[in-house]
C-alpha cells in the first residue's frame, strides 16, 4: 500500500493488521522503556533518558489493534548523516517482516535520502541490516568512539561522582 503524507509531516502506512508510522503522539513511551531497559545495549536505562531520546530522534512505530509492537528512531542532521538505532520487534510478532519493514520505511523516508553515510550497530541482526546494504566497516581504524558502558547503572546512584568514559 501506499504510504499516507499527512500535512503535518507524518507518514503512515498499513500493511494488513498492520499500521507503521512516524507519529510522535502514538508512541507508548512505557513499552518503549520497558523495551529498552531490559535489552542488551541499553540495559537499565531510566525512562527520562528514552523519553529524551525519542523528543530528538525520527521515530518509527508499528501498531497493531491500536498497541504497538515495534520501534525503531534515527538521530540525523537530515543532509549528510544518519544513524539507527534501538530498532525492536516484540517478540510475539516477530517473524513477520516488521522489523524489515519499518527499515524498508526508514531507508525511503524524504528527509533521509542522499545522505553521504549511514550507521548502525548491531549484535544479531546482520543478515536483516544487509539486505538495505549495510556492510562491516570498511575502514574501521578510521572510527573512534566514547562508550560508557555502565552509564545508567550510574545514573540515578546515591553518590553523585561523575563518571568517565571507559578507556
Amino acid at each position: 500500500m501506499i504510504p499516507i503524507h499527512r500535512s503535518d509531516g507524518v507518514i503512515e502506512n498499513r500493511r494488513g493488521e498492520f499500521l507503521l508510522s512516524t507519529d510522535p503522539g502514538r508512541l507508548d513511551l512505557d513499552l518503549i522503556h520497558a523495551f529498552l531497559t531490559g535489552c542488551y545495549w541499553a540495559k537499565g536505562i531510566p525512562r527520562e533518558i528514552v523519553a529524551r531520546s525519542i523528543q530528538n530522534s525520527l521515530c518509527f512505530a508499528v501498531y497493531t489493534g491500536g498497541k504497538q509492537v515495534g520501534f525503531a528512531r534515527v538521530i540525523s542532521d537530515f543532509a549528510t548523516y544518519a544513524y539507527i538505532g534501538d530498532v525492536f520487534v516484540l517478540e510475539s510478532f516477530r517473524g513477520r517482516g516488521l522489523g524489515k519493514w519499518m527499515l524498508e520505511a526508514i531507508m525511503q523516508h524524504p528527509r533521509l535520502q542522499g545522505l553521504r553515510r549511514w550507521n548502525l550497530l548491531t549484535r544479531d541482526a546482520h543478515a536483516l541490516y544487509a539486505q538495505f546494504g549495510f556492510s562491516p566497516l570498511k575502514t574501521p581504524e578510521r572510527y573512534m568512539e566514547i562508550h560508557a558502558s555502565h552509564v545508567y547503572q550510574s545514573v540515578h546512584s546515591a553518590d553523585s561522582e561523575t563518571i568517565l568514559p571507559e578507556k
